[in-house]
């Protein structure tokens, strides 16, 4: 596998554009991700025990549509969701959609992160911020604290006050047979981010005793933990989202297994990951027609995702 030597983002893949509008001064947004005027064959696996999502039933193998035209990943919780409503939109008036035989109905899967907490709790991404994310779609796909990551906060166990700043990171890469692999993330998770070769953590919650960080995964097994991890209504607080995109030639079943072997990447850099208080969801896409082993790409995305949390926690809080 080899790094993108120019982008190094999920926009390296032919056929897909990136998208974001936020309230900064409410501090949430959302971010799509677009597939081009043929869309993109599909596939979803939510392993978070707390998901907000859409359409993403559409998505399982043997289902009538097995390619979709957008994905949207959004703040404001469920009612975050309407942003869908605004790409869906945008998509309609170029003619972009499944042919129903009256009118083209864009598939537009989306999941949300709760940013309630540090958002304005009146002000969330609407259909209006959807189609204008639309309007900003590109092939540069911008980092940090913006779209759909302008609220995301991690290392959350003692609550918001000694948590870090989370947000959107991107990678790609050239693997073997000739296929470009992207991933994008939005980063909110419950745990710490650390890098996945050191174990080192960048972003996470802080030591209330100190400088330094607190170490999510020591303190929730140590013997004297309380288990309370800041209260009940922290439970709904978390999730990290990803679409990983390819050009390789991919059926929906095996764009549903590579979003499987990329939930290995948040494994790798996000601990813990996969918790009672997370919803954590990653959306494959497959928009080419280069023939490529489907172990070789799933391999390639959870390595390429893991770069993109630390590139996240990085553009969030540079050092």
């Amino acid at each position: 596998m080899v790094l993108s030597p120019s982008k190094n983002s999920i926009t390296e893949v032919p056929g897909i554009t990136v998208g974001h509008a936020q309230n900064d001064a409410a501090r949430t947004g959302c971010t799509v991700i677009l597939c081009g005027a043929d869309g993109a064959v599909a596939g979803v696996d939510v392993r978070g025990a707390a998901p907000g999502t859409r359409e993403t039933d559409l998505l399982e193998p043997g289902s009538l549509v097995d390619r979709v035209h957008a994905v949207v990943l959004t703040g404001g919780s469920v009612f975050g969701l309407d942003s869908a409503c605004g790409v869906a939109r945008f998509l309609e008036e170029r003619g972009i959609g499944y042919k129903t035989g009256t009118v083209r109905v864009p598939i537009v899967p989306a999941a949300v992160i709760y940013d309630l907490a540090v958002a304005s709790p009146g002000i969330r991404p609407d259909s209006r911020m959807g189609y204008e994310a639309c309007l900003r779609a590109s092939e540069s796909a911008a980092e940090g604290r913006i779209g759909a990551g302008a609220g995301a906060t991690v290392g959350k166990i003692l609550g918001h006050d000694y948590s870090s700043r989370g947000g959107i990171g991107s990678a790609s890469a050239r693997v073997r047979g000739g296929a470009t692999v992207g991933a994008l993330v939005v980063v909110n998770a419950f745990g710490d981010i650390v890098d996945p070769v050191s174990g080192k953590i960048l972003a996470g919650a802080r030591d209330p005793a100190g400088s330094g960080w607190l170490d999510t995964s020591r303190e929730l097994i140590a013997p004297e933990a309380s288990g309370d991890y800041g209260g009940p209504s922290l439970a709904i607080q978390n999730t990290t989202l990803a679409v990983i995109a390819t050009d390789a030639l991919l059926t929906n079943p095996q764009v549903k297994r590579v979003a499987s072997m990329a939930h290995d990447g948040l494994a790798r850099a996000i601990r813990p990951v996969h918790t009672m208080f997370d919803g954590d969801t990653i959306f494959a896409l497959s928009t080419g027609t280069v023939k490529a082993d489907v172990t070789t790409i799933g391999a390639a995305a959870a390595d390429i995702l893991a770069q993109a949390i630390v590139r996240a926690a990085l553009a969030a809080s540079p050092m």
